[in-house]
């Protein structure tokens, strides 16, 4: 697999509760990091005194962020509603050459900005809110 093209990293919105995903205008870059807490379970007879851990325990989390110019579309309008209502909707991210992860994301974040001289832009920052899926791209 050779390098992808960043503007292939799509955040999708489910714009109105039944599973149509729509790419939130406007993106020009975009980030997902997952994350997953350890539990240290090192005691006195642990092996050489190296630190253990628990496996399959701790809390996994994921975060979503973009950043962009603000167009006013039909994703906007959806994102200052999920905010300012305090929905949990789905969300997608599609990893090129990798596959898509799903589920529901918390907007937690939106930012909007401009100079005299230049176009309105907006930063958005989701945090999960729930199970994930991931579909590997086939």
């Amino acid at each position: 697999m050779g390098a992808q093209n960043g503007k292939d990293l799509l955040i999708k919105v489910d714009v109105n509760g039944t599973g149509m995903f729509e790419t939130m205008a406007g993106l020009r870059a975009t980030r997902v990091s997952f994350n997953a807490e350890t539990v240290d379970v090192t005691n006195l007879s642990s092996a050489g005194g190296w630190r253990e851990l628990l496996s399959g325990a701790g809390v996994k989390t994921a975060a979503l962020s973009g950043s962009g110019v603000f167009r006013d579309e039909a994703t906007d309008e959806r994102a200052r509603q999920i905010f300012f209502d305090g929905e949990i909707p789905n969300f997608q991210v599609i990893i090129p050459d990798f596959g898509i992860v799903q589920g529901p994301f918390q907007i937690s974040a939106i930012e909007y900005s401009g100079a005299h001289n230049g176009e309105a832009t907006y930063e958005i920052s989701m945090a999960s809110a729930g199970e994930l899926v991931f579909t590997a791209d086939s």
